[in-house]
C-alpha cells in the first residue's frame, strides 16, 4: 500500500454539492442584501474577519436570530479585553435549540439514542419540546431563577439534554461533568460556581461493566454546601429505591407534570451578558478554570459553525463520539439549531465489537460521523473496512477532532469507508466552545490538512517575539480580533485576573491559545499539539494540577511532573516522573496505587502510560514546575531551545531529561 502525502490532494467537492451548501446560500444571500460579492471562501473569510461588525450582523439576521429587545451595537470596541456583543439585546439559547419544533413533521426525530444498556430509539421534535417544558416548569417551581447554577453528574443520553435545555431555558446557568470523573475532579469544579441543583444518575455502563455511583454523589452532596435538589435518574437500575438525601426528587417524578404548551410557555429572555452555562478547563495550574459562556455569544458561533462548517441542514443526521464532560457534547446537541438530528451514544465505542459505532450509523441514517484520530487507528489495525459491512449511502461527511489528525487518518476513510466522502479536521477548544480552524464545504480535501481558518476567527501563526510567522512556517495559534463566544469571564475571577494569565499575558491585547500551528501558502492549516503544559491525551485534555494533587497524596511521593508527547501516527506518550520521600522504593505495588489514585480520584484518561522514579525535578526561579521544556526535551528539542539554564532553580535536574530523551526506547518520538 502507497504512503499517503501530507497535503495530496484527495477530494473535491462536486459542484452541486458546494452549490447546495449553506456558506454558498449565504455567499449568495451577502450578495442579494448587501450587494457583496466574493470570489471565493478566503476572500469571505478575511471581510469576516476585517468587517467583523459587518459579518456578526449578517449572521444575526441570516439566520434570524429571535430577540424580545433589539441590540444597540454589534460590538462595543476591537480590544478583545473588555469586549461586549450585542448589547441591549435579549434571547434565549434554547429557545432557538427548540425553534425547528414548529417547523417539525409530527415524529420527526430530534435525538437517535442508545447506549450499552438502553436499545436504539428516538426522541421526536415534539416529544422533546413536551419534556423540555414541563422539566423547565418544574425547575421554576423548586424555587430555580435565572442565575443559579444547576450542574450534572449524567450519561450521554437524552435525559441529560432535556435538563441542560431546561435548565438554559429559564435563565438558570448550567454545567456538566462526565459520570466517570472521580469525586474530587467533580467537587473541585462544582464547588467554585455553588450550585442550587444537582442532576445525578446512578451510574454508567462500559465496556460490559457496570460502574454504580452512588457513593460518589453522596460525597459530591456533602461537599456542595448551597445544594438545595437532587434529580435522580436510575439509569442502570430503574427498580432500585431513591437514595436517602436531602432534597431528593426522581426524575420520572419531575416529568409527572401535566404538558405545559409551546404557545404558553416563556423562556426567559436573558441579556447579552448573561451567563449561559460554565465548561471546565483542565487545571493545569490549579483549580480548573470556570469557563463562562453568554447566550448571545455561543447562539451566533453555533449558528455559524453548524451551518456553514459543518454543513448541517434538517435532513441531516450528527453523531460525534462524546462524553458529557467535554464540550463536543455541547456542540452535538447544537446540531439542533440546524434543525438536524443529532444522535446519542453512551458507552465503549468499540463494544460489543470494533465495528458498532458504524453499526449505529447506518442504523441512524447518519450524515456526518465524528471521531477522534485514535479510534480510526483501532479500526485501522482490526483490519475493518465499515464502507464493505454497512450501508453508509447517507453519509456525506467525517468530522475528526480531539487530536492532530495524520495523512493516514483521512486516507483510511477514503479507503474503507467511502471515496465520495468530505473529510474534515476541526481544532477549537473548551475556551472558545467551538473551533478556530475547520471544514469549509467548498473547498478541496488535502492529506492531514485542516482546510481552513473559519470565518470570523481571526488566526495566525506568530513567532515567539510577535511577528507573524511565514507560509508553512510553525508559529502559537493567537487571534487577534475579538469574537463572540469568547468567555465572557471566568468564575470568581477577580478583577478578571485569571483570564488575562490565561490567554492575554503572552501577547498582550492578542488571544494566545496555546497549540502550535502552521498555516500554508493556500490557506491550509495544521496543528502540531499544545504549546502550554496542558496534557492532551487522546483528544482529551488534561489538568497536570489535577495529577498532582491525587499523586501527591500517596505517602511514598514527596514531588511529581506530568507530561504528555504526541508521537507519529497520532499516538501518544505520557509519562509521569516523580521524586521519592527518603526510605522508599520505586516498584509495581506503588505504580499499581499510583494508577489506582488516578483511576478513583480522576479518570481511567489520567492513568500515565509510565513512571519514572527520579533524585530531583526541574523548577524555574519562580518555582515552577518545568513541564512544557520537559516535553520539549522528550521530543527532540535541543536543550538550547528548549530550556534556559539561567531561569532554572537547579539547573543540573535537567541533565537527567536530556539524557533520557537521547537513550530511552520506551518510545519513539521520531516517525
Amino acid at each position: 500500500m502507497s504512503t499517503t502525502q501530507e497535503g495530496q490532494l484527495l477530494w473535491s467537492p462536486r459542484g452541486e454539492f458546494a452549490d447546495a451548501s449553506n456558506i454558498a446560500a449565504f455567499m449568495r444571500w451577502l450578495d442579494d442584501t448587501r450587494k457583496l460579492k466574493f470570489a471565493d471562501y478566503e476572500a469571505l473569510r478575511q471581510w469576516s474577519v476585517t468587517e467583523i461588525e459587518a459579518f456578526w450582523a449578517a449572521v444575526w439576521d441570516f439566520f434570524e436570530v429571535r430577540a424580545e429587545t433589539p441590540y444597540r451595537q454589534v460590538v462595543n470596541s476591537r480590544e478583545m479585553l473588555g469586549v461586549r456583543w450585542f448589547e441591549g439585546s435579549r434571547l434565549n439559547y434554547a429557545e432557538h435549540l427548540l425553534r425547528h419544533e414548529t417547523k417539525a413533521a409530527p415524529g420527526q426525530t430530534a435525538f437517535h439514542h442508545c447506549s450499552e444498556n438502553r436499545p436504539l430509539a428516538t426522541l421526536s421534535w415534539q416529544e422533546l419540546g413536551r419534556q423540555v417544558r414541563i422539566v423547565a416548569t418544574r425547575l421554576r417551581a423548586l424555587g430555580v431563577v435565572p442565575g443559579d447554577r444547576v450542574v450534572s453528574y449524567m450519561p450521554n443520553v437524552p435525559e441529560t439534554a432535556v435538563a441542560m435545555m431546561a435548565t438554559v431555558a429559564i435563565g438558570a446557568v448550567w454545567s456538566s461533568a462526565a459520570p466517570e470523573f472521580g469525586t474530587r475532579t467533580v467537587t473541585e469544579r462544582f464547588a467554585q460556581i455553588e450550585p442550587k441543583l444537582l442532576f445525578a444518575a446512578d451510574g454508567y455502563r462500559f465496556g460490559g461493566r457496570d460502574f454504580k455511583r452512588e457513593s460518589e454523589v453522596r460525597s459530591i452532596a456533602a461537599a456542595l454546601p448551597t445544594l438545595e435538589h437532587i434529580v435522580w435518574l436510575p439509569y442502570l437500575d430503574a427498580a432500585a429505591a431513591l437514595p436517602e438525601l436531602p432534597g431528593m426528587l426522581a426524575w420520572r417524578s419531575l416529568l409527572d407534570h401535566p404538558d405545559v404548551p409551546r404557545e404558553t410557555f416563556r423562556y426567559e429572555q436573558v441579556s447579552y451578558d448573561h451567563p449561559l452555562w460554565v465548561v471546565f478547563s483542565s487545571g493545569t495550574t490549579g483549580l480548573p478554570k470556570a469557563i463562562v459562556h453568554s447566550h448571545v455569544g455561543v447562539l451566533l458561533e453555533h449558528l455559524k459553525v453548524m451551518h456553514f462548517h459543518l454543513g448541517l441542514k434538517p435532513t441531516s443526521v450528527m453523531f460525534f463520539y462524546s462524553t458529557t464532560g467535554w464540550m463536543m457534547w455541547n456542540l452535538l446537541v447544537a446540531a439542533l439549531l440546524t434543525g438536524a438530528a443529532a444522535v446519542l451514544y453512551d458507552g465503549n465505542p468499540a463494544h460489543p465489537s470494533i465495528d458498532f459505532l458504524w453499526k449505529l450509523a447506518a442504523d441512524t441514517g447518519t450524515t456526518s460521523f465524528g471521531a477522534s484520530p485514535t479510534y480510526v487507528q483501532i479500526m485501522e489495525k482490526a483490519g475493518l473496512e465499515p464502507g464493505k459491512l454497512y450501508d453508509l449511502s447517507r453519509l456525506e461527511s467525517v468530522i475528526v477532532a480531539g487530536a492532530p489528525s495524520t495523512p493516514e487518518t483521512f486516507a483510511w476513510f477514503y479507503r474503507c469507508v467511502k471515496r465520495d466522502l468530505w473529510v474534515t479536521s476541526q481544532s477549537g477548544g473548551t475556551e472558545i466552545c467551538s473551533g478556530f480552524v475547520g471544514a469549509v464545504p467548498l473547498l478541496p480535501v488535502h492529506a492531514g490538512e485542516i482546510q481552513a481558518r473559519m470565518l470570523g476567527m481571526d488566526v495566525h501563526a506568530w513567532r515567539d517575539d510577535g511577528t507573524l510567522a511565514g507560509p508553512d512556517e510553525v508559529g502559537e495559534l493567537v487571534v487577534t480580533s475579538p469574537f463572540p463566544s469568547m468567555p465572557i469571564k471566568f468564575w470568581n475571577d477577580e478583577g478578571g485576573k485569571r483570564y488575562r494569565e490565561s490567554y492575554f499575558e503572552v501577547f498582550p491585547g492578542v488571544w494566545r491559545h496555546g497549540d502550535f500551528i502552521k498555516v500554508n501558502a493556500r490557506g491550509g492549516c495544521y496543528i502540531y499539539g499544545r504549546s502550554d503544559s496542558t496534557l492532551n491525551r487522546y483528544g482529551v485534555r488534561i489538568g497536570t494540577a489535577e495529577i498532582y494533587r491525587a499523586v501527591e497524596q500517596l505517602p511514598e511521593i514527596a514531588d511529581s511532573l506530568i507530561v504528555c508527547c504526541e508521537l507519529p501516527g497520532g499516538q501518544f506518550f505520557m509519562p509521569l516522573f516523580i521524586k521519592l520521600k527518603p526510605d522508599f522504593a520505586l516498584d509495581d505495588s506503588l505504580v499499581q496505587r499510583i494508577a489506582r489514585k488516578l483511576r478513583e480520584d480522576c479518570s481511567p484518561r489520567h492513568v500515565p502510560d509510565k513512571v519514572y522514579a527520579l533524585d530531583t525535578l526541574p523548577y524555574t526561579l519562580t518555582g515552577k514546575k518545568m513541564e512544557v521544556p520537559v516535553r520539549k526535551l522528550l521530543m527532540g528539542w535541543p536543550l538550547e531551545k528548549a530550556a534556559s539554564r539561567d531561569a532554572m532553580m537547579n539547573p543540573a535536574a535537567i541533565d537527567w531529561f536530556v539524557d533520557f530523551a537521547n537513550t530511552t526506547s520506551d518510545y519513539q518520538w521520531r516517525s
